[in-house]
Formats: C-alpha cells, sequence, structure tokens
C-alpha cells in the first residue's frame, strides 16, 4: 500500500503549501500621514506564489521535496478569502488578517482504488505598534503580535485506509513597514516580518515590496512581489519551505 501510494503522496504536499502561501497579510495601501482621527480599510487580495522546499503532512508520509509554479499550484484549489484590515489614529495603528483556504487532490491506484486528499487552513494575525515619520513623504510601522494557525489534512482511499492530520500552533511577530510617498498618487511599501523564535515555529520571515496607485479618495490599487518563508516541525509533521510571486490587492477606506 505505501508503494503505490507514494506517487499520490508526492502530490499531496502541493496542496498543503497552496494553504500554506496564505499565512501572513498582504501590506496595503496607505500614503497619506497619520491623523487624530480614525482611519480604518479593508483590501481583500490575491497571490500567485510558486513553492521550493520540503513537505511532511504526517508521521506515516514520506518527506518530500516540492518545486512548482504558482499556476500548478492553483489548479486544486477549492475556495479562498483572505482580508486584510487596518485601524491608525494619530501614531497608533493596529492589523488583524483572517485566511482561509481549502484544496483537495485526488489520484488513481493500482486494482481501481483512488485515493483522495483534503487540506483546510485558517491563520489568524493580530498586530499593533507606533508609526514614526522620518520626513514628509516617508511613514514607518514599528509593530508586533500574534499569528494563529490552524491547518488541517485528511487522506483516505475509500475502504481502506483514511488518516487525518492538524497542527495548531501560535507565532509571536514582529513587523517593520516602510511607506513612502512618490507622488499626487502613487506610492510604495517595503515590509519584511520575522516571527516563531521556537515558540510556534522555529522560525518564519517575509519579505514584501508594493506599488500602490490612489484610483479615488477611497480606493487603492496595489501591485508588488512578495517572498515568505516557513520552517515548522512537531510530532513528525515538517513544513520546511519558501514560496514566492507577485499579487494584488484592492483597499477600500472607509
Amino acid at each position: 500500500m505505501n508503494a503505490q501510494a507514494l506517487p499520490f503522496l508526492r502530490r499531496l504536499p502541493c496542496s498543503c503549501v497552496i494553504v500554506a502561501a496564505t499565512l501572513v497579510p498582504v501590506a496595503h495601501a496607505d500614503p497619506g500621514p497619520a491623523e487624530d482621527a480614525w482611519r480604518v480599510q479593508a483590501t481583500p487580495y490575491a497571490w500567485l506564489s510558486g513553492l521550493d522546499g520540503t513537505v511532511k503532512p504526517f508521521r506515516s508520509a514520506p518527506s518530500v521535496h516540492v518545486s512548482k509554479s504558482g499556476s500548478e499550484l492553483l489548479e486544486n484549489l477549492d475556495a479562498a478569502a483572505f482580508l486584510t484590515a487596518s485601524a491608525r489614529r494619530g501614531s497608533f495603528v493596529m492589523q488583524g488578517d483572517l485566511t482561509h483556504a481549502s484544496t483537495s487532490d485526488s489520484a488513481g491506484l493500482p486494482f481501481g482504488l483512488t485515493a483522495r486528499a483534503k487540506v483546510r487552513q485558517t491563520s489568524v494575525t493580530l498586530t499593533a505598534g507606533r508609526t514614526v515619520a522620518p520626513s514628509e513623504q516617508a511613514r514607518v510601522d514599528l509593530m508586533a503580535g500574534l499569528r494563529y494557525w490552524d491547518i488541517n489534512a485528511a487522506v483516505s482511499v475509500p475502504g481502506v485506509v483514511a488518516a487525518r492530520s492538524g497542527s495548531r500552533f501560535v507565532d509571536p511577530v514582529a513587523a517593520v513597514r516602510w511607506r513612502h510617498a512618490l507622488g499626487p498618487r502613487w506610492s510604495s511599501i517595503v515590509h519584511g516580518d520575522v516571527g516563531g523564535f521556537g515558540v510556534g515555529s522555529k522560525v518564519t520571515w517575509q519579505a514584501m515590496a508594493l506599488a500602490n496607485y490612489q484610483a479615488t479618495d477611497r480606493l487603492f490599487v496595489s501591485v508588488g512581489y512578495r517572498h515568505l518563508s516557513l520552517d515548522y516541525t512537531d510530532d513528525g509533521r515538517r513544513l520546511d519551505f519558501a514560496l514566492s510571486g507577485p499579487l494584488a490587492g484592492l483597499t477600500y477606506v472607509f
């Protein structure tokens, strides 16, 4: 059974990592200066990332090196919803991010059997901090907080075998975001964060750069590129990979 299912298990980590690709929130456009009134905004976003790394979804599965493009990872995506929101008042800033995604895959086995897999992920990130202004055009956000991860995987061969795996952990994170006004409607964002520190994952970090265009008084469009790395091991499970690719977001300011 293990030898027959190996090709399928090599496809399974791809589904797991499609989910993991959504675990860090997109930084959104906010080129304006700090104000005394509350400034609230929400950003739905999408990220087309490729993958390179090693994944072991549960103890009995093999460790598999995976290298896939963004379009290949999206083939098995069933549903996804990603939303970031932030609120500012004066120099105080807080941000929340909610992501949810589910994927499924199937493969034929000998003797007419079919193996099926489903992966579901939900993550919630909350950070808060202060904004400093090194110049009239630039703002720097210094933030810290927590990111909760919930990843569940199920593999079954109907009438033969079924297995489930779940990982829940919390990572402390620290983030720095540089926002720079480039003109009346254009701005840029450079974002970096690091977390884990052996509390949840061993380490997770990301780097991101965005260009933002103010389409209307309340609507911003963002495009850019992001790289995310995660190293997590627990009870025979392993997620050690890097994801990179373009992203796009649409921000509405209330």
